[in-house]
């Protein structure tokens, strides 16, 4: 028999999957980005940032669905909103091959995913614990 939720036992959001199938895709980014220099790499490297585009689409309409029904603050979204135009500039960085930019980028991105993942995970387990950030 299944045991009934408290208030204290609550699932993750989709604002967190969202945000940490962002995070995961931008680190097989980042392992791909190594194997292009094999025959294999730019097809992995290249399916990979549509799924990380894709996943930066999906948090910010995660943050946008989370953000409405609340009427909280709109940061969670603005940030999201951000990261999508972060990730349309080095999609377009990626495609002109300037790493110079095109990489640099990409650790700015992987670094602010992954503090945003950890803002989430800790406000989701301040949550659990009933303590606050």
């Amino acid at each position: 028999m299944a045991n009934p939720r408290t208030a204290g036992q609550r699932s993750l959001t989709f604002p967190q999957v969202a945000i940490a199938l962002q995070t995961l895709a931008i680190f097989f980014q980042a392992a791909t980005a190594g194997l292009l220099l094999a025959s294999h790499g730019e097809t992995l490297h290249s399916v990979g940032a549509r799924v990380m585009y894709g996943a930066s689409m999906l948090y910010l309409l995660a943050a946008i669905l989370a953000w409405r029904p609340g009427g909280g603050s709109p940061r969670p979204m603005l940030n999201a909103a951000g990261f999508l135009v972060l990730a349309s500039v080095q999609v377009v960085l990626g495609i002109a091959h300037i790493p110079s930019l095109h990489v640099p980028l990409g650790v700015l991105m992987f670094g602010l995913s992954v503090l945003a993942l950890s803002q989430v995970s800790a406000a989701h387990f301040s949550e659990r614990s009933g303590t606050r950030p």
